[in-house]
């Protein structure tokens, strides 16, 4: 292959240009479009914020190799293949990399004194040049495709970024240093502590536990009915409310929306096609597939699928033995274009008008409305028993008990999908913590204690219910361990956390996180108070007596009466209905959950950033997706 530098005539200074002709203008002259398609584009252009290009390719009137060619003629540069000629390693120090994130560029080549940077917008070039200072007009611009761009960035500057991305959130927030300040240690201690009261006094550190599991079943138990009245009453008066004015007229946001994916075979394709449902238009929508460098069974995956333009794929480069679903987001945020940034997860099937509706309401909602939680459903309830109560169980969750949380005003625990936030504010706040297993709900807090608020929104996305038992376990315990890790992460300051968040929404996270994480770990205590119907002694009855035992039964009961409801009421609708005679097996479901306790603290320990992957895709031949 020749030297791409002698096809250059102006090596040492920018070329003197006039104004370039229009794009439009270009590709009609060329042949490339027709009058009537520029003038559609156009049109759309005013209620877009995208360019005449971009709305031209998303619309399928000209290919993507076209469109740069028109650009190169456009701005008289050169169009180069950064795939054939990728620029060396060494050039990376010429342009710091938040300005080629910035402005979706890359150091190509040095021609003499000129540095030739690649673009796919040679028409903000000259902001570039301005930004570089006395540098600028020392680049000359040369036209490459996104795609390309993006690759070499993260090639480059893959080092830096990789480290970025594990360290994004401020120490003080993080949980990156747990088990370098004696975590291991107490946990260890607490373990041998009740280990010693059980031999020594069994009957009292029973009596103990039990007490414990009541305490934090009633805590659990006011919670559920406060937000289930709350929601009751708050639905009675919604048709009273005042509706939210109508903005007037606006251009559309660019939203781009993050797909994690993880050895993800099954699914690859079915994702592509539910994309493809989305109505937002294509021009200002950009869906990231986050792929790990090193997942080989997921990048032959895509490299086998045909990918629209709208779709991208960021691969994150290996960092320290961490491989989270937090530090990909960290890392493949700097390459989003969107103001809005959202996360779906790789079995996600969204309502097609989910984007219009998360677009209008952070147009109407307040500046410090930072983060927008769809509600979940699941697309596979009768694959088996399993699947038919985790939808009732987070139908439960989701209809009632969150949307009742909100109407409380305490802290939401976010969700890992489904998720939309104001960019500004994410990246203000470090986005995610690369540590947590559960950087979500870990998210939800540090957004409340920041001052900002999340909102539910009315639009559903449908995924995948887990529907076998090991890996049941193996999600539920990622999740409480990840739940544990954050309580104990926002508690290191409580006084600090008491004056950011108030009585009441600390009150609430010992109930969301403390509270959760004790009734799966302590399950069998509860258990153990069927016993008492049947006539057999409980160990309760040697210490406190019977009337005690009776008390903590009932309580019981009362409990597992009302979580009943709860779930009648969740699935009563049209959608669930066919659930409803599987409600009454619910006590049977959760026993799995004390395993996933167990090994939530064992991990803790030993493995407090382990990611264990929930596998999916085993619904999709049966299930209508």
């Amino acid at each position: 292959m020749s030297d791409p530098r002698l096809r250059f005539v102006h090596p040492e200074g920018v070329p003197e240009q006039g104004l370039p002709a229009p794009l439009g203008r270009q590709l009609v002259e060329t042949g490339l479009i027709t009058q009537t398609e520029l003038l559609n584009a156009l049109g759309l252009q005013r209620r877009v914020d995208a360019q005449l290009g971009e709305i031209l390719m998303a619309e399928g009137v000209v290919q993507p190799d076209d469109l740069l060619a028109a650009l190169a003629r456009q701005h008289n540069a050169q169009l180069v293949d950064l795939n054939a000629t990728p620029p060396r390693r060494k050039i990376a120090s010429a342009l710091p990399s938040s300005l080629c994130l910035q402005h979706h560029v890359v150091p190509w080549i040095w021609v003499g004194n000129t540095l030739l940077v690649a673009t796919a917008r040679p028409d903000l070039f000259d902001h570039l040049r301005r930004c570089m200072g006395a540098f600028g007009p020392a680049m000359l611009p040369v036209i490459a495709s996104p795609g390309a761009i993006r690759t070499q960035i993260n090639r480059l500057y893959s080092t830096q970024l990789a480290h970025k991305a594990i360290t994004r959130v401020a120490s003080v927030e993080s949980c990156r240093n747990w088990g370098k300040r004696g975590n291991a240690l107490w946990l260890w201690s607490a373990g041998f502590a009740l280990t010693t009261c059980l031999i020594l006094s069994p009957a009292w550190t029973v009596t103990v536990a039990c007490l414990w599991a009541v305490l934090t079943l009633m805590m659990t138990t006011l919670m559920k009915a406060a937000a289930f009245g709350a929601q009751i009453i708050g639905g009675l008066y919604d048709h009273l409310s005042t509706a939210p004015p109508v903005p007037p007229p606006f251009r559309l946001p660019r939203v781009s929306v993050m797909v994690p994916l993880l050895h993800e075979k099954e699914i690859a394709n079915a994702l592509i096609k539910r994309m493809e449902r989305l109505t937002y238009p294509k021009s200002l929508l950009e869906v990231v597939l986050v792929l790990e460098a090193s997942d080989t069974v997921t990048r032959d995956t895509i490299a086998r699928t045909d990918l629209p333009p709208w779709i991208s794929v960021i691969e994150v480069p290996d960092a320290q033995c961490l491989t989270t679903k937090p530090r990909a987001l960290n890392y493949a945020l700097d390459f989003c274009k969107g103001s809005i940034i959202g996360v779906w997860d790789a079995e996600d099937a969204p309502e097609p008008d989910q984007i219009e509706k998360v677009v209008l309401r952070f147009q109407n909602a307040p500046a410090n409305v930072a983060c927008l939680q769809g509600v979940l459903d699941y697309y596979n309830p009768r694959t088996n028993w399993m699947s038919r109560c985790f939808t009732i169980e987070y139908a439960t969750w989701w209809r009632l008990i969150l949307p009742g949380i909100a109407r409380l005003g305490l802290v939401i625990p976010l969700g890992g999908t489904t998720l939309f936030f104001r960019r500004d504010i994410l990246e203000k706040l470090g986005g995610w913590d690369a540590h947590n297993v559960t950087e979500d709900a870990d998210l939800g807090v540090r957004l409340a204690r920041h001052g900002y608020r999340t909102e539910l929104l009315p639009t559903v996305t449908h995924e995948e219910a887990n529907c076998r038992p090991w890996r049941w376990v193996r999600q539920r315990s990622r999740w409480l361990k990840g739940f544990m890790i954050t309580y104990f992460v926002h508690m290191r300051h409580p006084r600090q956390l008491l004056r950011e968040l108030g009585w009441k929404r600390v009150m609430g996270l010992q109930v969301i996180f403390l509270a959760t994480f004790s009734q799966f770990a302590a399950a069998p205590f509860l258990w153990s108070f069927w016993l008492i119907p049947l006539g057999v002694p409980h160990p309760v009855q040697m210490t406190l007596g019977s009337g005690a035992v009776w008390v903590m039964t009932v309580l019981f009961i009362c409990a597992e009466a009302l979580s009943l409801i709860l779930g009648l009421a969740a699935v009563s609708g049209r959608a669930h209905r066919h659930l409803l005679p599987w409600v009454p097996t619910m006590p049977f479901y959760f026993p799995l959950g004390a395993l996933a306790a167990y090994k939530a603290l064992r991990e803790m320990i030993a493995q407090p950033f382990f990611w264990d992957k929930t596998q999916h895709g085993y619904a999709e031949a049966t299930e209508d997706v």
